[in-house]
C-alpha cells in the first residue's frame, strides 16, 4: 500500500521544504510515500491564506521550477552547489538531503494541455479527477502526455520540428532518423552527395519547399465551385 494527498497545493508550500517532507514520509514508511502535486486553481482561497494568485500560465511554470527544486533536494550525491534561480523559486546553495527510501514519483494532478505537456516531460504519473472526463477527453489527454514523455527523451528536445528535411545522395529514404520529429516535416530529396552541398543546391531546395502547400495533415480546402454566367 502507498499513500499520497491527493494533491499537495504548491502555491501553498515551498518546493525545497516539500522535498524533504516527502523524502523523511517515504523514509519512516519503508518506502510507501507518493508524492501528488497541484498547481493550485481556488485561487481566492490561496490568495486568502498568503498564497500568491498566479495566472494559469504562471502556475504551469511555478509546477515546472518546483519539480527542479524537488528533485535537486533528493539528490544528495549530487556535489555540485545547489543552485535554481527561478523567476517563482530560488534555492541558492541549499543542502540536498535526505534521499527517499524509493525512487519516489510525483504524481501531478492536471487537465488542461500546456500542463499534460508538463507532466509527460517531467512528471511520473498523472492524478485526474475522472468524473470530470469524458472517455473521449480522458483518451486525449493520456495521448497529450504519451506524446510529450516522447519528445521529452529525443535527441533535439526542446527544439521545435524541422521544417525542411533535405536528403542526398539519391536516396530516397529517411534511414530511421528523426522519425517521430518528420510527422509533418517536408522531404526534399537529391542526388548530390553531402560533400558536394553547395549554396545553389541549398537555393533550389528552399525554392521547393517556397511553392510547396504545408497542411500539417489537413486535406487541402475544396477549390471555390465556378459560377454559372
Amino acid at each position: 500500500i502507498h499513500l499520497s494527498a491527493n494533491v499537495a497545493n504548491l502555491p501553498l508550500r515551498q518546493p525545497a521544504v516539500l522535498a524533504r517532507a516527502a523524502a523523511s514520509l517515504d523514509l519512516l514508511s519503508g518506502g510507501r510515500f507518493e508524492l501528488a502535486l497541484g498547481a493550485g486553481g481556488f485561487w481566492d482561497a490561496i490568495e486568502a491564506m498568503g498564497g500568491r494568485r498566479l495566472t494559469p500560465g504562471q502556475s504551469v511554470d511555478a509546477l515546472s521550477e518546483a519539480i527542479d527544486v524537488i528533485r535537486g533536494i533528493w539528490d544528495p550525491g549530487e556535489r555540485a552547489r545547489f543552485e535554481v534561480e527561478g523567476e517563482f523559486y530560488r534555492v541558492s546553495g541549499a543542502k540536498r538531503g535526505p534521499a527517499p527510501a524509493h525512487d519516489l514519483p510525483i504524481w501531478i494532478g492536471a487537465y488542461r494541455p500546456r500542463m499534460l505537456r508538463l507532466i509527460g516531460r517531467k512528471g511520473d504519473g498523472w492524478l485526474p479527477t475522472l468524473g470530470r472526463m469524458t472517455r473521449a477527453e480522458f483518451a486525449a489527454a493520456n495521448a497529450t502526455i504519451d506524446e510529450a514523455a516522447l519528445a521529452a527523451g529525443l535527441a533535439n528536445a526542446g527544439r521545435p520540428a524541422p521544417d525542411l528535411f533535405i536528403r542526398t545522395g539519391g536516396e530516397h529514404r529517411v534511414s530511421n532518423f528523426l522519425l517521430w520529429q518528420l510527422a509533418y516535416t517536408e522531404l526534399y530529396f537529391t542526388d548530390t552527395l553531402w560533400p558536394d552541398m553547395d549554396a545553389a543546391e541549398l537555393d533550389r531546395a528552399l525554392d521547393d519547399y517556397s511553392h510547396r502547400e504545408r497542411r500539417f495533415g489537413c486535406v487541402p480546402a475544396p477549390a471555390p465551385a465556378a459560377r454559372a454566367s
